[in-house]
């Protein structure tokens, strides 16, 4: 008895803990089973009904999680406690009404696929909410109480009857196995010996019979297999090594009980074995460095940051309980403890008022973890880093460094800086706190000036927008407010130094003289006379307080119609001003003309006189068009529309008239007009038969200008046969086109003279390349020694070819000069007339060891063979054949028997100089 109060007081105090470890994210490749090895339901107490737990009450809102990684399995769960079990979902519930829950319960939960053998084991603790924990026993008693539990004598598991129904411990009917076998608890990191007696299993049966006993299940014969094992005989059962809760918070056995013959005695019975928890890990962070981040000027109580460590002992126990507190703070400015930590959560919140990023940027605090519960004397500490950075708020007005500021802008200039604006901002750098933005709140009502902010130094840079005239404003004096891109923090004020006044001068520069009216437009009629005054074209000098003369000179005058005064501006003309001329466009010319001063630098200014001419009847209607065609019979489609183009505009144009002259007789008797409007008339013959040819028909055309302007024009029209459909044949066309018979002889005549001319020249050429080919050589041309162009392409012998007599080269037929020829004397390039030298014949059937024999003998009589080829080895030149023509070069002398001279070879030109260099060298050869 006693020993089952120290293993329920063990387990109350201790318990199992979670399987992995806390805070670490599972790793792929994914693996199905449950979530956790062991876990942790907290039980409402608004579930209970009175003391008691209704039937299929939900305990708990927290769930037995189940990895599937396949999401296609189908999956039940079994518990081993008939009170709870665990739905599919996950959600723990009362099997059956519960008397009470006053002490924790712990079962396993076993999950097995319905299609599937695999099964999943896992334990669930329940625990009532608000039950207090055990009082923390020390280091040394709890020790002490782990080594009876251990030592203590071990108790026997018996077998139960098949007629018996035994109750469980809380008296509640079992309703799935006969016997309730309560758990073995045992406690991780034991040190031994081992093996170590956990239990004895026994059967009553073993009085009679011979029992063998067996353990089956994870830990015992399936992996990790051997931890557990079993003596078949006595059936004590042992664990043989140290167990880790952490690894495996539980095990699942079954004994078996079998006769010598191997057949079941007894039912199995399922032993359910738990790892008593120690605390033998420390918490550890997940970060060893937190960052985080608080405003300045934050109110005590201000949330920082969290920092969380996790503990893979039992955390229903003190084992896993963690608990925070701050070791250090780093600076300790404006106090040591600016933050406090909640010992349970983790958070970091302010304590005290006074953060100023401006002082302190950033905190460094260190902070520890510890287990049981906080308990430094036998918790296990681990540490880690927070940094806290203190974020800027706009709490510091941005402020001019003086309180007025000066600068001077020549007039007329635009995007000219005319002073930077320097302020002092202790806000965060390049932020919207520290951005500052200027205004210009009086001083400057046209809007001359702006301030842009340069983003590298924040100063303001106070440009000119628009000219400024000295003659208008000789100084400005501005206020300036400096402002941030963020609004000021609540509470803070701006400061009297956000405000300045800025001075300008405006420095007076020569200006150019300036056109009142630009461009300036008068009218005039076209055709005025030269030197006819148009109109005075004056400039004004804007320097009022600066006496200057301004001068005159023409620009751009395209036409070259103009002139103006140089002194006054007074423009005249050169010349008759023509509204009709290429350089007006829509009836206005253009005219620049430049004013310049005399100051120092010279100043100048343009300006543009538009002249609109207006129009005066001065161009004559010319008739269009100006050629024409019509059919030799008069025909009803046989007509000549006629208009005309006047260069004037109106009302000096159309409606025009037009008229035959009478004049010669002929054009009115054979042709005829007809008006169809105001602008065209119509042209057509007036007889029925015109003989085919060109005419050209004089046509009077007037425009309606006052006083009107007539005009002569001649419009050459064919009259040409027509076929059918109106139109003129081809040998109409070409008699029409006017070429008589003269004119064609002339073009033939013209023709010929050209073919005479070309054939003349090719003759010429011809004759004279006759004459270039007979002129007689310098030298005979037997003697010719010039390189000559042989054309090789062509089949044949190349100088085989020529008419060479060969008979000098070729062996006489006859021998007997040789033979008769002294002796000691031989030629070699003949074939000596001896004997000749016998060769060996070979067999017809020759052995193969008589190849090398037969070569070697033929070798050798060839090379004692004098009539053997080749006889060129020394030529002798000493024969010139029988019978030869040829005389004796020996025969030949010199004429005189002194030395010749050869200095006539440099006489011969350059192609003997080199027979001239060999023998014309005199004594100094």
């Amino acid at each position: 008895m006693n020993v089952g109060c120290v293993i329920l007081a063990c387990t109350l105090l201790l318990g199992a803990s979670l399987g992995s470890k806390a805070g670490q994210p599972l790793k792929a490749p994914c693996r199905p089973g449950f979530s956790q090895n062991f876990y942790t339901v907290i039980v409402q107490r608004d579930v209970l009904h009175g003391q008691s737990i209704l039937k299929d009450t939900t305990l708990s809102s927290e769930r037995v999680k189940f990895e599937d990684c396949q999401r296609s399995r189908e999956v039940g769960f079994i518990s081993n406690d008939p009170n709870f079990s665990v739905r599919p979902d996950g959600t723990v519930y009362a099997e059956q009404e519960v008397a009470n829950l006053s002490e924790p319960v712990q079962f396993m939960v076993t999950a097995r696929g319905l299609h599937d053998p695999h099964i999943w084991e896992t334990t669930v603790k329940l625990a009532l909410a608000g039950h207090p924990h055990p009082l923390a026993l020390t280091k040394v008693g709890f020790e002490e109480m782990l080594s009876r539990v251990w030592e203590s004598q071990p108790r026997v598991i018996k077998f139960a009857r098949k007629h018996q129904r035994s109750s469980s411990v809380n008296g509640l009917r079992r309703q799935k196995r006969d016997w309730v076998i309560p758990p073995i608890n045992v406690p991780e990191n034991s040190r031994g010996p081992f093996p170590h007696m956990l239990v004895r299993i026994r059967s009553d049966q073993d009085k009679d019979v011979g029992i063998r006993y067996s353990i089956t299940g994870a830990g015992a014969d399936q992996p990790p297999s051997g931890i557990y094992n079993i003596d078949p005989i006595s059936g004590n059962m042992f664990v043989t090594q140290p167990l880790d809760r952490e690894e495996r918070a539980s095990f699942h056995l079954r004994a078996h009980a079998v006769d010598m013959n191997g057949n079941q005695v007894e039912n199995p019975i399922d032993l359910y074995i738990y790892v008593i928890d120690m605390n033998d890990n420390r918490p550890e962070f997940q970060n060893q460095v937190y960052n985080g981040s608080v405003a300045e000027g934050s109110k005590p109580g201000s949330s920082v940051m969290q920092v969380t460590a996790t503990d893979s002992d039992d955390s229903t126990t003190a084992n896993g309980m963690v608990r925070y507190r701050i070791l250090s703070q780093t600076p300790h400015s404006p106090i040591p403890n600016m933050f406090t930590i909640n010992s349970e959560t983790g958070d970091i919140v302010t304590v005290a008022a006074g953060l100023d990023r401006e002082k302190v940027s950033q905190y460094t605090i260190i902070v520890q973890a510890t287990d049981m519960e906080g308990n430094l004397n036998f918790g296990l500490s681990n540490t880690a880093t927070a940094l806290i950075s203190i974020t800027d708020i706009n709490d510091n007005p941005p402020e001019l460094t003086v309180r007025t500021f000066s600068g001077e802008v020549p007039e007329n200039k635009v995007n000219v800086v005319v002073t930077n604006l320097t302020v002092v901002d202790r806000d965060q750098p390049h932020s919207p706190n520290w951005n500052a933005v200027y205004r210009i709140v009086s001083g400057d009502p046209s809007g001359h000036f702006t301030i842009r902010t340069n983003p590298i130094t924040n100063e303001g840079m106070l440009t000119v927008v628009k000219p400024v005239d000295f003659e208008l404003n000789r100084a400005f004096m501005l206020t300036v407010v400096v402002s941030n891109q963020a609004h000021l923090a609540s509470g803070i004020q701006s400061s009297l130094q956000s405000t300045a006044g800025v001075t300008i001068s405006v420095q007076d520069v020569n200006e150019p003289p300036v056109f009142p009216v630009n461009p300036k437009m008068i009218r005039f009629e076209e055709g005025v006379p030269a030197g006819t005054t148009l109109t005075v074209f004056a400039a004004q000098d804007p320097d009022h307080f600066i006496h200057q003369i301004v001068r005159y000179s023409k620009l751009s005058d395209p036409a070259n119609w103009l002139k103006i005064n140089r002194t006054n501006g007074q423009i005249t003309t050169m010349a008759l001003l023509d509204r009709e001329s290429m350089y007006v466009k829509n009836n206005v010319y253009e005219a620049t003309f430049l004013a310049f001063d005399n100051g120092s630098p010279q100043a100048s200014g343009t300006g543009t006189l538009q002249i609109h001419l207006i129009d005066v009847n001065d161009n004559a209607p010319v008739l269009v068009p100006r050629e024409a065609q019509v059919c030799e019979r008069a025909r009803p489609n046989s007509r000549i529309n006629i208009t005309a183009s006047d260069a004037d505009a109106d009302p000096n144009v159309g409606p025009f008239v037009f008229e035959l002259p009478s004049f010669p007789a002929s054009v009115r008797r054979n042709w005829t007009i007809s008006r169809l409007s105001g602008d065209y008339a119509q042209l057509r013959l007036r007889i029925p038969y015109l003989e085919a040819s060109v005419y050209e028909i004089p046509v009077i055309v007037s425009d309606s200008g006052n006083p009107p302007l007539s005009n002569r024009s001649l419009i050459r029209i064919k009259v040409c046969p027509c076929d059918d459909s109106g139109d003129c044949s081809a040998t109409g066309a070409v008699a029409a086109a006017g070429l008589g018979t003269g004119a064609i002889i002339a073009i033939l005549i013209c023709i010929i003279i050209l073919l005479s001319m070309v054939l003349l020249f090719v003759v010429w050429m011809k004759r004279r390349e006759k004459e270039r080919q007979a002129k007689p050589l310098l030298i005979d041309p037997e003697d010719d020694v010039r390189d000559n162009i042989l054309k090789y392409d062509e089949e044949g012998g190349g100088e085989e070819d020529q008419d060479y007599d060969l008979s000098q080269l070729q062996q006489p037929e006859s021998l007997d000069h040789i033979i008769n020829k002294p002796a000691g004397v031989r030629r070699v390039d003949e074939r000596p007339v001896i004997a000749e030298s016998q060769y060996p014949v070979r067999p017809s059937l020759p052995h193969p060891g008589d190849i090398g024999d037969f070569i070697i003998d033929g070798l050798r009589a060839a090379d004692n063979d004098p009539t053997a080829p080749p006889y060129d080895s020394l030529l002798v030149f000493d024969y010139e054949g029988s019978g030869s023509t040829a005389g004796s070069v020996s025969s030949l002398n010199s004429i005189s028997s002194g030395d010749q001279d050869y200095d006539y070879l440099n006489d011969w030109g350059p192609r003997f100089k080199k027979l001239a260099d060999l023998y014309g060298g005199g004594d100094d050869d």
